[in-house]
C-alpha cells in the first residue's frame, strides 16, 4: 500500500515587523485579537484547517511564538538567518519538507484569510495547477502555492522578495475567491486597531 502524496502548508512567521514597531519591542504576530488568541495563532489555525500537514518558520529569539504554535501541534522550524530576508525563511521550510508534492505559503500576519480560500487553493494545486494565487475583486493576494517542479527555483530565491518573481509566470492559475482577507495584513498598529473596531461593531 502506497501513501498518498503529501502537500505542505508553510506559515512564514520569522519577520520582525518593523513597520508595526520600529523599536522591535512589540511583535505584531503576538498581538491578541478579539478572542485573546494572537495574530499568528489565527493565521496558523486557518492554514491548519485546510492543510493538516504544515510547518511554521520562526526566529531563534521568539520562543513565545514558537511555544504558541507548537501547542497547536505545529512543527516549528527555527531560521537562524531570517533577518537576511523572507527568502531564507521560505528556503528553511522547503528544505525541511522537500519530499512534498507542493506547498501553500501563507504569511503569519494575515489572520483573516478564510479556511475555505486556503482549501480552494490547495485543491487547485492537487488538481494539477503549477502555481496558484487567489484573486478578489480583480486583485491578487496571499497565500500562494507551488507544485514540486518549482522547488529548484524557490531554493534559488534571495533576499526579501519572496516568490514574487515566479508569480510573473504565464503558468500562474488565478483562483477567484470571495475573501477580502487575502489583501489584509497586520502591518501597522492602525491596521490592528481598525480590525478590532470592526469586530466590536459586528458583535454589537
Amino acid at each position: 500500500m502506497t501513501s498518498s502524496p503529501r502537500w505542505t502548508g508553510i506559515l512564514l512567521a520569522a519577520g520582525r515587523g518593523r513597520r508595526f514597531d520600529a523599536s522591535g519591542q512589540q511583535d505584531k504576530l503576538l498581538q491578541t485579537l478579539a478572542d485573546g488568541k494572537s495574530v499568528a495563532q489565527h493565521s496558523a489555525k486557518n492554514l491548519l484547517a485546510a492543510m493538516p500537514h504544515m510547518v511554521a518558520v520562526t526566529r531563534p529569539d521568539n520562543a513565545v511564538l514558537s511555544d504558541q504554535l507548537q501547542a497547536m501541534g505545529i512543527v516549528c522550524l527555527v531560521c537562524h538567518d531570517a533577518d537576511a530576508g523572507m527568502a531564507n525563511s521560505l528556503k528553511c521550510a522547503l528544505r525541511a519538507t522537500a519530499d512534498s508534492e507542493g506547498w501553500l505559503i501563507a504569511l503569519a500576519d494575515m489572520p483573516f484569510v478564510k479556511p475555505s480560500t486556503l482549501t480552494q487553493l490547495c485543491n487547485t494545486l492537487q488538481a494539477g495547477a503549477e502555481i496558484v494565487v487567489p484573486v478578489f475583486k480583480g486583485q491578487r493576494g496571499n497565500p500562494v502555492g507551488f507544485a514540486r517542479k518549482y522547488l529548484p527555483q524557490l531554493l534559488d530565491l534571495q533576499g526579501d522578495v519572496g516568490a514574487r518573481s515566479l508569480l510573473k509566470s504565464d503558468l500562474v492559475t488565478q483562483v477567484m475567491v470571495d475573501d477580502p482577507g487575502i489583501h489584509q495584513d497586520i502591518d501597522t498598529p492602525d491596521a490592528l486597531v481598525d480590525y478590532l473596531a470592526a469586530m466590536a461593531r459586528a458583535e454589537a
